[in-house]
């Protein structure tokens, strides 16, 4: 699906991205240009950002969300 009309971004290039290290907003601008223009996309690519950061994050015995230190 596309996120950012204006650049012609999708959430799979976003999430590929975001995989690779591109953690905010402002490193997915550098890296794609996502929200370089008008912006409208800001709000949905963060959402993208949280939620593919939740899905490969372990859960611990508790079910608590961490980062490992590896």
């Amino acid at each position: 699906m596309y996120i950012c009309i204006c650049k012609g971004i999708t959430d799979s290039q976003i999430k590929d991205a975001v995989h690779d290290g591109s953690t905010s907003i402002k490193a997915l601008r550098r890296q794609l240009g996502v929200s370089s223009q008008c912006g409208r996309c800001a709000e949905l690519t963060k959402e993208i950002i949280d939620e593919t950061m939740s899905a490969g994050m372990p859960a611990d015995a508790n079910g608590a969300l961490f980062y490992s230190a590896g």
